[in-house]
């Protein structure tokens, strides 16, 4: 098998030890089927051991949606992530693991975040007693609901076993809709769940942060945190005509049309310019400014800091019925549906 360099393109990428991982756990199920996973993911499995190694995120995710036919297992997501194996942590993990504490543990994993998965931008706040993780696709193509439930299983599962047992989520809010196994979510993590929130966030007790990390060896610390520094440094030029666009939109949301043609104009470019370089790094121009209005209203209504109909004219909509229908088709709920949830929580729990 000739494998594609992915380094050599700029889709999203995800770490080769996530992909591992996952065959690792298909092995164990006694369900792998090496050719049909090797031709998936585009690479043999002995490549995939290389630590510097990242593969595409849509092969990645094609593998997630085989491995749950293949197991006839929907949860997959939870139940792998609930493995715990030092083994296939990944560079990453080994950094998370040997840190001081869980609160710079947090700190190092949110800026390393990027070698993990692209396609996902990872972001931590505190408010309050409650420190919250919230992860992010890129765009909706590039949400994949098993990899999603495997993430935060891990995270959860790995800091109680190496770190406290006693961790559990104070709530969490869940991107994609409610699956047949919604149960599973709040016994695994321990607090109330809300589904179809567009975004993915968890939130645990902010005093959690200073508990310190048992057997982390500084030594391992070291010579990893080089070697994922050193990696890290490669990717800085990667996809970042998108963040740049991205950054401009979320600007002019609220000041003028968002169109590409204006936009191509500040970047000195043509459209069809734009939409090339766009299309080079995964992204579509209509996606981003999806992305940006959806990511916005989600915080604008979470927040109470505006009325709705302020939050439709500060995204650019026409009327307030437009926003409503945009808002529902996004969250499944109504805006006004979706502040009262989040307004009657503790206010503790409230990501402001």
């Amino acid at each position: 098998m000739n494998a594609p360099q992915a380094e050599a393109t700029t889709s999203p990428l995800v770490a080769a030890s996530s992909t591992l991982a996952l065959i690792h756990y298909l092995d164990r199920q006694g369900v792998l089927d090496l050719p049909a996973v090797e031709k998936i993911t585009g690479f043999r499995r002995t490549e995939l051991t290389d630590p510097d190694l990242r593969i595409p995120a849509e092969n990645h995710y094609r593998l997630w949606e085989y491995a749950e036919r293949v197991t006839g297992d929907p949860a997959i997501g939870l139940h792998a992530g609930q493995v715990i194996d030092p083994d296939r942590m990944g560079l990453v993990g080994h950094v998370f693991f040997n840190c001081d504490t869980l609160g710079e543990a947090v700190t190092q994993y949110v800026r390393l975040h990027r070698l993990i998965n692209e396609s996902v931008t990872l972001s931590f706040e505190q408010a309050g007693d409650v420190a919250i993780l919230t992860w992010q696709a890129d765009s909706p193509g590039h949400y994949c609901r098993q990899d999603m439930d495997r993430t935060l299983a891990a995270a959860l599962c790995r800091t109680r076993h190496f770190i406290h047992s006693s961790i559990v989520a104070e709530w969490a809010e869940i991107a994609h809709p409610e699956p047949s196994y919604g149960k599973k979510y709040q016994d695994l993590l321990g607090g109330r769940v809300y589904f179809g929130s567009g975004i993915t966030r968890l939130a645990f007790n902010s005093r959690h942060l200073s508990h310190p990390i048992p057997h982390r060896n500084p030594y391992v610390y070291s010579a990893v945190l080089k070697q994922v520094n050193s990696l890290l440094a490669r990717l800085q030029g990667r996809r970042t005509f998108g963040r740049k666009i991205r950054r401009l939109i979320s600007r002019q949301m609220a000041t003028e049309r968002i169109d590409a043609d204006t936009l191509a104009k500040q970047c000195h470019m043509s459209r069809q310019t734009l939409y090339r370089r766009l299309k080079k790094e995964g992204l579509g121009f209509g996606e981003l400014v999806e992305e940006v209005r959806q990511d916005k209203a989600l915080r604008y209504v979470a927040s109470d800091h505006y009325a709705l109909g302020e939050i439709a004219f500060l995204l650019g909509f026409s009327e307030l019925s437009a926003f409503s229908r945009a808002f529902k088709r996004w969250t499944g709920m109504a805006p006004a549906q979706y502040r009262a949830r989040h307004q009657s929580r503790d206010p503790g729990e409230t990501s402001e």
